[in-house]
């Protein structure tokens, strides 16, 4: 039987198969990257019974369902940061929406060091989980803000992502808009193309154009999509 760390080993090299950014990203990296990633995981086995973190029935399942999850779009989630001007306006900045037990932050945060993250969550409880984990895993580059989407300071990022939050609608979708840098995306983590056709069919209108990227995710049979959605020009 495969164990977990093998499992979350696998799974990254999975990733970088026909990946060239992602298989350059982690070259060299493996086995330190899943050394912290097995932290992590630790981490939430340690407080999920407490603070109800993810649903997730087993080691492999958590690994699987939402480490892999997370990180099955990071192809994507480079090039979309590679297409910010940097040079005039920084290195570009992230956003986990909804972050709970920092999914997909953390593990973009581990893959991608050299870019500012920030982890909006309103729940007390699972930001004390949040600041702890960044503190045990040494994530220098990434920020806790304890309150809501709307209360947010607006305007401040390149790329802002969520997953497991809500289903779009208009006004999240100007919630959402309202967070991000001119030129910015949203980058949302959403499962079969049916359903995703069906909630952006109610809410294009409101958009700039956007795509429904395959995100398979290793070991995983699901159907899984990055949808990128950028702001209309107004």
């Amino acid at each position: 039987m495969v164990s977990t760390d093998q499992l979350l080993e696998r799974g990254l090299a999975a990733l970088c198969e026909g990946h060239p950014a992602v298989a350059q990203l982690l070259s060299n990296r493996g086995e330190a990257l899943a050394g912290l990633l097995n932290t992590y995981r630790g981490e939430i086995e340690l407080f999920n019974p407490a603070y109800s973190l993810v649903g997730a029935k087993d080691p492999q399942e958590l690994v699987v369902k939402h480490l892999l999850d997370s990180l099955a779009p990071l192809g994507s989630m480079i090039r979309l940061l590679g297409a910010e001007d940097q040079e005039s306006r920084g290195l570009p900045s992230i956003a986990d929406v909804g972050s709970g037990a920092g999914l997909p932050g953390i593990p973009l945060a581990l893959c991608l060091p050299q870019f500012p993250v920030t982890l909006i969550e309103r729940s007390g409880r699972r930001v004390q989980f949040l600041s702890n984990t960044l503190a045990v895993l040494g994530l220098s580059q990434v920020t806790v803000e304890a309150q809501e989407m709307e209360k947010a300071a607006p305007g401040r990022f390149a790329l802002v992502t969520f997953r497991a939050f809500r289903p779009l609608e208009p006004e999240l979708l100007k919630g959402l808009f309202r967070l991000l840098k001119p030129g910015g995306v949203l980058a949302a983590y959403k499962g079969r193309k049916e359903t995703i056709n069906a909630e952006m069919g109610a809410i294009q209108h409101l958009t700039g154009g956007w795509e429904a990227i395959p995100t398979p995710v290793p070991f995983l049979e699901e159907e899984r999509h990055l949808v990128v959605i950028r702001r209309r020009n107004e």
